[in-house]
């Protein structure tokens, strides 16, 4: 009884894996639009323990963005990030959290190789972006083909006050063209 109580106001937050159209969980997908760049997402994060009215900060796991083209030109490529809300059994008043709630970070390149300029769409926290609309996680604007970069994207959820308790899902998507 007394641990009910205690978690009473804590709400759980995972993020799932993406939809089919984008990279499925923990798995390299090519896109038809861009033959020769895949990228790579982590399986499916449990983001931890929040409480109601207060903020959770967790780190994704590592995306990779792997560019086998050559010498192709153009070869620069965007990688995008977006998310659903976070919902509670079928959402609706008091059971979602909504994606504007939720800040994304890139930060640097925590490895990299091949030639290229590579840069981050966000390389601290000060720079966080809301995922209410789709953003720019990482970008390569110059350079040869054959390169790959990885990041491992940091997340932050404002939890509103007013919602109900328990495990909220949601769905946060990387892209690459």
């Amino acid at each position: 009884m007394r641990l009910l109580a205690a978690l009473l106001g804590a709400i759980l937050i995972l993020v799932t894996a993406s939809p089919a159209d984008a990279a499925p969980s923990g798995r390299t997908v090519r896109l038809a639009r861009t033959v020769g760049v895949d990228i790579t997402v982590p399986p499916a994060v449990n983001l931890g323990v929040g409480f109601i009215g207060g903020t959770l900060t967790a780190q994704l796991g590592v995306v990779e963005v792997r560019d086998s083209r050559g010498p192709v030109n153009p070869n620069n490529w965007v990688a995008t990030v977006s998310a659903t809300v976070f919902i509670i059994g079928g959402g609706g008043p008091g059971r979602t959290i909504a994606n504007g709630r939720v800040s994304y970070w890139s930060g640097p390149a925590t490895r990299s190789a091949g030639g290229g300029t590579l840069m981050p769409g966000q390389p601290t926290s000060a720079q966080a972006v809301t995922l209410d609309v789709t953003r720019e996680a990482f970008r390569k604007t110059a350079g040869n083909g054959n390169n790959t970069v990885a990041w491992a994207p940091t997340v932050r959820v404002a939890i509103p006050t007013g919602i109900m308790a328990g495990g909220y899902r949601g769905t946060i998507t990387h892209s690459v063209a």
